[in-house]
């Protein structure tokens, strides 16, 4: 009961942060190994900056940027680090990347929307197979401290990115004030939000999946090989996976139930059925093995059902 007394209190210490100054979040892993170990409530592990994004602003101006690269070879890696705004990501096939940015700005005047334009910028870097692209800006940490809350008032911008990669492609997408979509990339992944909800499907690789406020869905087309975790702190969480799923989890809510299509050995849970479901009523860590046992599967939430499905597609 402290464990868990303790975890809301920093939940509600950090969502109180982030309501009243926005949050620039950035985690200091960028692998999937490095995030299973970490539990969804370890702030500590966020770097936050304030981000002063006010919409309600009389002068505006948009552009749509498109840009083309290509990844050919193996080990293809893509990094979107993003603030405000959306990420879309969707593999096909050859060896191109297809970047398109539609980039919004308001601003108090003209001369607050040209500042705007000039210093919230999106750098494109590649070396070899990996690309990167990061939203630069008055709301970044530099190596000599926070730039500043002042610098940014007056004026506010976001990128929404729709990306095509090769299938075989891992990713690793981070954005503050947007959702994630992910759709038929093959590559391991890390995939993290603040405010947005975060979706995938097609999925045949392993990896991490959180956001802070809004729901996780994932759907696989293979069932992850490599330890995943997934979390929401004020969203449900359900995960598809195909059939003959062997996995052991570890489960963890708060305010909610576990549902399961799977059966799972020795839950530490309350057992429930209802018709064909099963339900796993748990307001603690608990946890199961499906089939003949496999990777650790880490499902966090703290207001928010989790649902282990069976994905038929």
């Amino acid at each position: 009961m402290l464990r868990a007394t303790s975890i809301a209190l920093q939940v509600i210490a950090g969502l109180a942060l982030i309501c009243a100054l926005g949050i620039r979040a950035r985690h200091s892993a960028t692998t999937p190994e490095a995030k299973t170990n970490g539990g969804l409530f370890r702030f500590a592990d966020w770097t936050m900056t304030a981000y002063a994004g006010d919409w309600d602003l009389p002068e505006h101006d948009e552009e749509t940027v498109r840009k083309t690269f290509t990844l050919s070879g193996a080990d293809r890696s893509l990094e979107i680090d993003n603030v405000s705004g959306a990420i879309e990501v969707v593999g096909a096939d050859g060896d191109q990347v297809q970047v398109v940015v539609n980039e919004k700005y308001r601003a108090e005047s003209k001369e607050k929307l040209a500042e705007a334009r000039k210093r919230i910028t999106l750098e494109t870097t590649q070396d070899g197979n990996s690309l990167r692209l990061y939203v630069d800006g008055p709301f970044q940490w530099q190596d000599d401290g926070f730039l500043g809350f002042r610098d940014a008032r007056g004026y506010c911008g976001s990128m929404d990115f729709q990306v095509q990669v090769p299938r075989e492609t891992r990713l690793t997408l981070k954005t503050v004030d947007g959702s994630v979509h992910v759709r038929d990339v093959h590559g391991d992944f890390s995939v993290h939000s603040v405010s947005g909800a975060i979706t995938m499907e097609g999925l045949t690789g392993s990896g991490s999946a959180r956001t802070v406020n809004g729901a996780v869905r994932v759907k696989f087309r293979e069932n992850p090989r490599q330890s995943s975790d997934f979390g929401s702190v004020n969203g449900s969480v359900d995960l598809h996976f195909a059939p003959k799923l062997n996995a052991d989890f570890r489960l963890q809510t708060f305010n909610g139930s576990v549902f399961s299509d799977f059966a799972m050995e020795a839950p530490s849970a309350e057992v429930e059925h209802e018709g064909m479901k099963t339900i796993y009523r748990a307001h603690r860590d608990s946890g199961g093995r499906v089939g003949t046992g496999g990777p650790e599967i880490r499902v966090e939430t703290l207001n928010g059902a989790i649902r282990i499905l069976e994905n038929h597609e």
